[in-house]
């Protein structure tokens, strides 16, 4: 192997490495200590974590090892294996991603609209029947692989083919699955988590709006001239603020945790957008042009989501830590 060969494969294989890492913690994470305790994000961590470590385990793995053997030693009957858990992982993936940003959303946006009370997706039989299609989508688009995927036929590294039986099946396949497993989560993604940033947005400036008029409101009572009223105010303000420190210290932690629960989901919206629209490029690209640099940065992409999101929501529950130590 030539210098620039190790160097992507040893890119490759830390992507691989912490991808798998960060995703057994995220799902390790999110298991609850008891079934009572069980979520629905908890659900949604948990079916992300599975759907990503099946890339990390069953496809980037092989070929991050067939990279420094430089040879495809899996066997010809792997390709379907190959070609089917990529599909499968990747459309689970982005259904999960929705799903996580959908409650997030509700949490944040649906909770303050309707002043706390439980949202829709607290409902853990709801969460369970969407990951429950969620799969069967994914199975749907993932089970032809099996039949339209091919071994080239020498030892290269580039051997798995998919071969359609007309050039039209394969344009009304990639046009379904583009839609249906791409286009439409990605529509949910983009809505819940420009309705989170612009939450965000002006619950800080309602913030901002308290704390200026708290900090003109002592000026304009020594302007007054009537000190009695200032010390009215005082007295009056002596005897609220303990109420309302108490109730802050009951309410801040839990709206703090929403709230950066809520960044982080945006956070991972953003990756996913720009992974996403990049590999959108590089595929059509592929399509009309063979170009193993595209092919190259297309696997690179697709590693890379399913390495860095995981620490992303980690951070974002507070759970990136270890507290078994």
């Amino acid at each position: 192997m030539e210098v620039q060969d190790w160097i992507e494969s040893s890119i490759r294989a830390f992507f691989c490495l912490t991808g798998i890492t960060g995703n057994f913690w995220l799902g390790l994470r999110s298991l609850p200590k008891s079934r009572s305790q069980l979520r629905p994000n908890d659900i949604l961590f948990i079916n992300l974590a599975v759907s990503n470590l099946i890339t990390n385990c069953l496809v980037d793995l092989p070929d991050t090892l067939a990279q420094f053997v430089n040879s495809w030693f899996m066997g010809k009957n792997y390709c379907g294996v190959l070609q089917f858990s990529s599909d499968l992982s990747e459309t689970s993936s982005i259904f999960s991603t929705m799903f996580i940003s959908m409650y997030w959303h509700q949490k944040l946006v649906g909770s303050i609209r309707r002043g706390g009370a439980p949202v829709q997706m607290d409902n853990l039989r709801l969460v369970v029947i969407l990951l429950a299609g969620s799969w069967i989508v994914a199975l749907m688009f993932s089970v032809p692989h099996f039949f339209i995927a091919e071994h080239d036929g020498n030892e290269t590294l580039e051997v798995c083919e998919e071969h359609f039986p007309t050039p039209a099946e394969k344009r009304t396949f990639d046009a379904l699955y583009l839609i249906l497993a791409n286009v439409v989560p990605l529509v949910g993604i983009t809505y819940a988590s420009v309705q989170i940033v612009l939450t965000l947005l002006q619950s800080q400036k309602r913030i901002m709006g308290h704390s200026k008029g708290a900090n003109h409101a002592p000026t304009e009572a020594n302007n007054s001239g009537t000190k009695a009223a200032a010390t009215k105010s005082k007295v009056v303000n002596n005897t609220i603020n303990p109420q309302q420190q108490k109730t802050q210290v009951r309410s801040n932690p839990s709206s703090g945790n929403q709230v950066r629960a809520a960044k982080s989901v945006v956070a991972v919206a953003t990756i996913f957008i720009i992974c996403w629209f990049t590999h959108l490029v590089l595929r059509i690209y592929s399509s009309f042009r063979n170009s193993i640099l595209a092919v190259k940065l297309t696997n690179f992409i697709g590693a890379s989501y399913t390495c860095f999101v995981p620490y992303v929501y980690l951070h974002g529950v507070k759970k990136l830590n270890c507290s078994c130590w």
